[in-house]
């Protein structure tokens, strides 16, 4: 057989590796299919008809219509330091899949290669005692080429699981981005609540001075007594404690607030909750069955399922023969004053075959383990979808007991103001004592804080409400 048959030959034998990915190419391994997710009708605590419109359709800017909570979570989004490593996370696993792509192609390497060799011995025979020196130069520069046909979709399978790793930290991304934005407005909210407390508190504290006042004038004229002063006093001083304590909260909660804005501590600029301020009108949730495409995290759990899937191919391909594919072109070279001439060309073109027989069952438990890591998602998956109907219930039903106990609570405080008045009046007739005074602007006092929570946590069920839904947080 001559040089050309035996060219000719081994290039045909090498044109049916290179195409035999395309000619018989197989995926080994499961394809995804999403696990049956039992979805109810509607949301728990929701009353009427299910509703196709949801809260979490529209943009947060439009949800909190407020300038300067809209001014605050335009900053942290941009300045947030969690947010910027979970976009870093995003970037990092979009590279490690370009890395993972990548070895489905040929990989072709520029080759240099220098030799020089000398020897030396005696020339002639033995006894005439001259040297005779012999140098030899020899050198090589080419491509070189490796290939692994990926005949059995290890590689393409490790490409799907690299893509639903990005995709799944994008989620991750996108989840810090509705928790950020979240408890931005939850601190917003926080905020404005201690304020109306504080100017409760003060306000209080004001009539209470009127009310010492009063009692130590009608002291010096002889007509109340000295335990009469003291306990007022006392309640005085019980109210005026209540204002330092509510200011450490609010710089508390604006360090906290600073911190997820990106910036050192200090003020956060607001408009105090009004005692009349209305809320925005009920929310429609939407249909639980969209929830599962809406929540960052239960997208999450999805992808991480399909890479996990895709992993289990892998796994099994790792069965199967491993071909690769090499290849050389270049030139030689004798003489290094000559070395980029050349003195003659030289290509080569092999395969190789590598068939796994005894790994002491590493393959085996490798694909247990890629099959246990599978189950482990699904349940994360599931789990992650029942959590979302539970936030979402929860929050529902939250908001709705908080609105209950606000009437209920606004009541009292119309009733302890109309007691307080009475008290001063019945007492200034000598129909009642200090006491009835005292006990009123207790109690007045207490229950206008309480007002002032359940405003403030009814305020920040709707964002949590619009946060489990998995609202549009994107700017």
């Amino acid at each position: 057989m001559g040089d050309t048959d035996m060219r000719r030959r081994a290039l045909s034998v090498g044109l049916a590796l290179v195409f035999a990915p395309f000619l018989g190419g197989c995926l080994v391994g499961p394809n995804y299919e999403r696990p049956q997710m039992p979805s109810p009708p509607q949301y728990r605590f929701l009353a009427g008809a299910p509703q196709a419109e949801s809260l979490a359709d529209a943009p947060w800017f439009q949800v909190f219509d407020d300038p300067a909570l809209q001014s605050l979570i335009k900053e942290a989004i941009a300045n947030n330091l969690d947010l910027r490593m979970a976009v870093a996370r995003v970037e990092e696993t979009r590279a490690r899949a370009g890395i993972a792509k990548s070895y489905l192609y040929p990989q072709v390497d520029g080759v240099v290669s220098y030799n020089a060799r000398q020897t030396s011995g005696l020339r002639g025979d033995a006894t005439s005692g001259e040297d005779e020196d012999t140098t030899a130069q020899s050198g090589v520069y080419g491509f070189s080429l490796s290939w692994e046909l990926d005949l059995f979709g290890r590689i393409r399978r490790g490409h799907e699981s690299a893509l639903a790793l990005v995709l799944a930290t994008d989620q991750a991304r996108r989840g810090v981005l509705v928790t950020l934005v979240g408890d931005v407005a939850s601190h917003y909210f926080l905020l404005r609540e201690l304020d109306l407390q504080l100017m409760i508190a003060r306000r209080t504290l004001g009539l209470n001075d009127e009310t010492v006042a009063y009692f130590q004038n009608r002291l010096d004229g002889g007509v109340a007594n000295r335990l009469e002063v003291d306990r007022i006093r006392a309640n005085r001083s019980q109210t005026a404690a209540a204002i330092p304590d509510i200011e450490q909260q609010i710089a508390v909660v604006e360090n906290s607030l600073s911190l997820l804005l990106g910036r050192p501590p200090s003020a956060i600029p607001r408009q105090a909750l009004g005692e009349a301020e209305m809320l925005a009108p009920a929310i429609p949730p939407g249909l639980p069955a969209s929830l599962l495409e809406r929540r960052p995290d239960v997208a999450q759990a999805e992808q991480l399922l399909i890479s996990a899937n895709a992993d289990i191919g892998v796994a099994k391909a790792m069965f199967f023969p491993t071909i690769s594919l090499t290849g050389f072109l270049g030139a030689v070279s004798g003489d290094l004053s000559n070395f980029l001439g050349g003195d003659g060309a030289a290509w080569s073109l092999g395969g190789g075959l590598l068939q796994p027989i005894f790994q002491g069952n590493r393959l085996r438990r490798n694909a247990e383990a890629a099959q246990a890591r599978f189950e482990i998602a699904v349940a994360a998956y599931q789990k992650a979808a029942l959590n979302g109907y539970r936030e979402v219930s929860s929050a529902l039903i939250t908001i709705q007991k908080l609105a209950e106990r606000r009437v209920e609570e606004q009541i009292g405080v119309t009733a302890l103001l109309d007691a307080s008045e009475l008290a001063r009046s019945r007492y200034d007739s000598g129909l009642a004592s200090y006491i009835e005074i005292l006990t009123a602007d207790q109690e007045l006092f207490q229950q206008q804080l309480i007002l002032a929570q359940t405003r403030g946590a009814e305020l920040r069920a709707r964002a949590e409400l619009y946060r489990t839904l998995g609202g549009g947080w994107q700017p």
